[in-house]
């Protein structure tokens, strides 16, 4: 694939007011079409999720790139049976404290079909002083269908593990080589503290995991989030239902009890900062049911992909329980997991 050419491509369709699924039309949608597990060419947080379709005559694509939120492309064009992926955003450069200019630097995707169910890329992001480039491989596979809404029965159930005992880290590990662990049981309580120096070089805190693995669950866990905290439950490592001090705020995909980015709850119903609260959560064949404080707020709804900063972008493996630690002061206690025995 000749980037030159597709990036001219793309500005002479910018400039001249043209529509870009004009140069598409001939082209070959249909291999792109679809969801793509993403495995990027980095050493770690390296997962990441695509997906691409053709809805009334358009060609649009969601994309998420390691960590954060699943973001819309801002343009997605198929050309010489090759998909490219362009996103740009304002920049205001300041001198002396004032706005001087505004800059709308791109970042491009290219991506080429590497038999039915495969596909290679490389992402190109300009540096921020506009001189050079980094530029980073990946592979995708396709997801396929989330399929029927399955149904799960009590005599599916296993019998229940506890996954901490009150007294120790036993059973969990730092998730991260390198980083510092702010965790720690203090009287029945798995209490994360990342305490930052002021003046000091930032510490790397790490997220906990257990070191066992589980495929289909029921969880149960209390949670107490600080003022302004942050953490997270990741499912098998790859499904976070973010906890944090969310109460009060509108409905949104990144409250408390939400599929973080993906699946807004139904309802507020967390409690205010410092209080304990009861989370059930259930993962069954890329469904997912969360109950928080006695109330269902997702209930057995279709997981589209992983959620931002997944240990992989495989769903179908057996994963760990994973709880954020980087972000913020936060305490778990009465973490207990119910597997589904097929």
């Amino acid at each position: 694939m000749k980037t030159r050419n597709l990036i001219a491509l793309l500005v002479v369709a910018v400039f001249s007011g043209l529509s870009i699924q004009s140069f598409a039309q001939e082209e070959s949608v249909e291999p792109f079409l679809g969801m793509w597990a993403l495995t990027i060419d980095y050493d770690n947080s390296n997962a990441g999720w695509l997906e691409v379709r053709q809805e009334k005559g358009y060609l649009d694509a969601d994309l998420l790139w390691r960590g954060g939120s699943v973001n819309p492309v801002g343009y997605t064009l198929i050309t010489d049976d090759n998909l490219l992926l362009v996103q740009g955003r304002d920049v205001v450069k300041k001198r002396e404290g004032k706005p001087d200019r505004t800059l709308h630097p791109l970042q491009w995707f290219e991506v080429t079909m590497e038999g039915e169910n495969r596909l290679e890329g490389v992402a190109t992001f300009p540096n921020r002083n506009g001189v050079g480039v980094e530029m980073v491989s990946f592979t995708g596979k396709r997801i396929p269908p989330v399929g029927e809404v399955p149904k799960l029965k009590k005599s599916m159930f296993g019998d229940p593990v506890k996954l901490f005992s009150g007294k120790d880290l036993a059973g969990w590990e730092l998730a991260e080589k390198g980083a510092v662990s702010g965790w720690k049981a203090v009287d029945g309580v798995m209490v994360n503290d990342p305490v930052q120096k002021q003046g000091e070089a930032h510490i790397r805190y790490g997220n906990l995991r257990t070191t066992a693995t589980f495929e289909d669950f029921n969880l149960k866990l209390e949670v107490n989030v600080p003022r302004g905290s942050n953490s997270g439950v990741y499912l098998r490592g790859i499904y976070e239902v973010q906890v944090m001090d969310s109460y009060g705020k509108e409905l949104d995909s990144h409250n408390m009890g939400g599929l973080y980015s993906r699946i807004t709850p139904s309802e507020a119903a967390e409690k205010p900062a410092g209080e304990w609260q009861k989370m059930d959560i259930t993962l069954y064949k890329r469904y997912l049911t969360v109950t928080l404080n006695g109330k269902t707020i997702i209930d057995n709804q279709p997981i589209k992909g992983v959620t931002g900063g997944a240990l992989t972008s495989d769903e179908f493996s057996p994963g760990p329980i994973l709880l954020q630690g980087d972000h913020g002061k936060v305490s778990y206690r009465n973490i207990v997991l119910t597997p589904v025995v097929k």
